[in-house]
């Protein structure tokens, strides 16, 4: 606002520039700014409110463009996952230990007060994404647990081999004062009896699940966010997939060793009938890709192995 009103002033012929009119000039000015800023004020309040959430609901986020569900770090490769805390908030499970077997898992998420967490932000239609996984990265599901009133949340987990299974809440929560926090914690979950890793699959571009081939184009780098495009084939024609969560896809990336967590988001349109996401891998070693789709309203999931040395 200094800079235009400079701008004006120098603009303006210098024949009567008495006091009284410098500070009439001054005044009108932060009138000028006071109401704008109003009319600012109320076309966000506008804004906000068109986006469909009701007076005292939980608000969406803004899926507006792709994006990783941020944590720390470099842009692209955010890791998360790796903690029950972060930010003041922690992952708080009612039980860890397990049999084999589908289960059911109950948590909560405790805020800085050391309270449950009822307040969540609605991210890709979802206010909590749940992910699981064994410690040799097998046995992947992707999951949206439900919430009680006090906070409560449960989802039945696929507990199908003994071992340890890593457990990820990524979800945004909102503050006493609306201020939105995106976290993803993290808890290992023990699985009795006797354990047997499975070996990650060989790298490959292309894979087979539930009838389909899924292929991806681009190449990855460490830190630095670059474009991977998704194509799906049912016997060897291009399928167009449906939109799944608010997208036309998920990417999820889990490491080896520490299963730290990426997840990310594509474009919102197709490109050329494919799903076109820009991600980042963190640091050098093994991942496992996991790309979640949705055909005739069935949701599938192309796995893929990537090397980055070490």
């Amino acid at each position: 606002m200094a800079d235009t009103q400079t701008r004006v002033n120098k603009a303006r012929p210098r024949t009567a520039d008495t006091g009284g009119l410098r500070v009439g000039v001054i005044v009108g000015g932060l009138v000028v700014a006071l109401i704008a800023g109003f009319a600012l004020g109320k076309a966000m309040d506008s804004s906000s409110a068109s986006g469909g959430t009701p007076a005292g609901a939980t608000p969406t986020f803004n899926e507006a463009s792709p994006h990783t569900h941020a944590v720390t770090g470099m842009t692209g490769s955010e890791v998360g996952g790796l903690s029950i805390n972060a930010a003041g908030y922690t992952l708080v499970p009612k039980q860890t230990a397990f049999k084999v077997g589908v289960q059911d898992f109950r948590f909560l998420v405790t805020g800085p007060d050391r309270k449950p967490v009822s307040t969540f932000a609605v991210v890709h239609d979802r206010p909590l994404h749940f992910v699981l996984a064994r410690r040799d990265l097998s046995g992947y599901q992707h999951l949206h647990p439900t919430m009680a009133p006090d906070g409560t949340w449960s989802v039945q987990l696929n507990l199908a081999q003994p071992g340890i299974w890593r457990a990820i809440a990524d979800f945004t929560a909102i503050g006493a004062a609306g201020a939105q926090t995106a976290i993803t914690l993290g808890t290992d979950l023990t699985v009795a009896g006797s354990f047997q890793p499975t070996a990650v699959p060989a790298v490959a571009r292309q894979v087979a699940v539930d009838g389909y081939t899924v292929a991806y184009e681009g190449t990855l780098q460490i830190g630095a966010t670059a474009p991977l495009l998704f194509r799906v084939y049912a016997d060897g024609k291009p399928v167009t997939v449906d939109p799944y969560l608010g997208s036309y896809g998920h990417l999820v990336f889990l490491r080896e060793l520490d299963l730290a967590y990426v997840h990310t988001h594509p474009e919102t349109q197709l490109q050329g009938g494919a799903v076109k996401f820009w991600a980042a891998v963190p640091s050098t070693g093994t991942y496992r890709m996991f790309f979640d789709f949705q055909v005739s309203g069935k949701v599938h999931t192309a796995a893929f192995t990537l090397d980055f040395g070490n």
